[in-house]
């Protein structure tokens, strides 16, 4: 006997970060959101660890590097340089 695959019942989809945050807290839902943001909130919600852990890819994007000011400049070269020391 097959089992059905279980499907999340999504009511609401936010992109504010801080109103996901709200809306857990208010017992509406639950999230998955960046480590980053969570760090330094004072929402009364839990906050569990993925297993296994997630990782996402970023990326720079500008419309026309040779216009960018010269620190933007230099602090894409230092992500280039130091990619592999980033977490």
């Amino acid at each position: 006997m097959k089992s059905k695959a279980w499907k999340p019942d999504i009511k609401y989809t936010i992109h504010d970060d801080y109103a996901i945050m709200t809306m857990v807290e208010a017992g509406l839902g639950i999230s998955i959101l960046a480590e980053l943001v969570l760090r330094r909130t004072n929402y009364d919600i839990a906050c569990l660890p993925i297993d296994p852990p997630v990782y996402r890819s970023l990326a720079v994007a500008c419309k026309d590097p040779d216009s960018l000011p010269i620190a933007s400049k230099r602090f894409i070269e230092y992500l280039q340089e130091h990619k592999n020391e980033l977490p």
